[in-house]
């Protein structure tokens, strides 16, 4: 009773964290590039957990090492440029919608590379979703001009990232902490993150004002209780639960984005909402299914 009462708490809280994210990205722009926002988030998050973790990765071996790699590159280190791009081009809440699609292709990557059963009726979920997605592309403003299909595919290919991530810590770093899976992670991206960060600050146009000192504050926020705790969490929630019921907090991410994206002005038309519905709709009938 006790697992599955923490299940459900680590989801809803996700959900407030991770929610709360993609708008602290959107104030993080202000004064950062795209690349500055990632390179800070991960340099950060990985500082902070050696501080304070160090000890869990003592012991871990070569074949955790590996699979903590593939990890790492595919859950952390291209999605958090990825989203930066994506968000600095596109409204907040738009980005959690898209993301909520993370479920689905966990399925989809959990069946066709990891071997995971699949059932037919959870294509009618998948079709459902993929409709929403599709309508969602369609109905959103200045889509010509702005070019916004490429930085919804950047959402779209994060969250494969995000899927392959989640299968992998099911089946490869079942008996990992969750605290060492995290801060292997993130040792591993701290010296390619501090390249990336170094060429971004030669050739990319940085000042320290009170503009970005702002920004530095969000992505200090951002890093600590949005990466690296929050991803601390959602590394235990993967190996208590399912890989589909722990995607599923993408589901109720967009609730609290879009909340804070209302409160702070971004756009969002009726039938943006409802194509986001469409994709919710699908991505629940996905996890009803067992």
């Amino acid at each position: 009773m006790f697992r599955e009462n923490i299940k459900w708490f680590y989801l809803i809280l996700l959900s407030l964290v991770w929610g709360s994210s993609f708008i602290l990205i959107n104030f993080s722009l202000k004064g950062l590039t795209p690349i500055q926002v990632g390179a800070f988030r991960i340099l950060i998050s990985g500082f902070v957990l050696l501080l304070v973790a160090y000890k869990s990765i003592l012991n871990l071996t070569k074949n955790n090492w590996f699979w903590l790699s593939l990890n790492a590159l595919l859950g952390t280190f291209f999605p958090a440029f990825l989203f930066a791009y994506a968000i600095n081009k596109m409204d907040s809440s738009i980005a959690a919608i898209l993301n909520s699609l993370t479920p689905l292709n966990t399925l989809l990557i959990g069946t066709l590379i990891f071997g995971y059963s699949f059932q037919k009726k959870q294509i009618f979920g998948i079709l459902i979703g993929l409709i929403g997605t599709i309508l969602l592309i369609y109905f959103s403003n200045e889509i010509a001009s702005e070019n916004k299909v490429l930085y919804m595919s950047f959402i779209l290919i994060a969250s494969l990232g995000y899927a392959i991530n989640v299968n992998i810590i099911k089946r490869h770093l079942q008996e990992v902490k969750a605290i060492a899976i995290t801060t292997g992670n993130f040792t591993l991206l701290i010296i390619p993150t501090a390249i990336v960060l170094f060429f971004s600050l030669k050739y990319e146009e940085f000042t320290f004002n009170s503009v970005t000192k702002e920004s530095l504050i969000y992505i200090c926020i951002l890093a600590i209780f949005g990466t690296a705790i929050a991803k601390t969490i959602f590394n235990k929630l993967v190996q208590i639960s399912t890989p589909i019921f722990s995607t599923s907090v993408t589901y109720l991410i967009p609730i609290v984005a879009v909340f804070w994206g209302f409160i702070f002005g971004e756009n969002l038309n009726i039938m943006q909402l409802f194509s986001g519905l469409i994709i919710l709709l699908g991505v629940y009938l996905v996890n009803k299914v067992k």
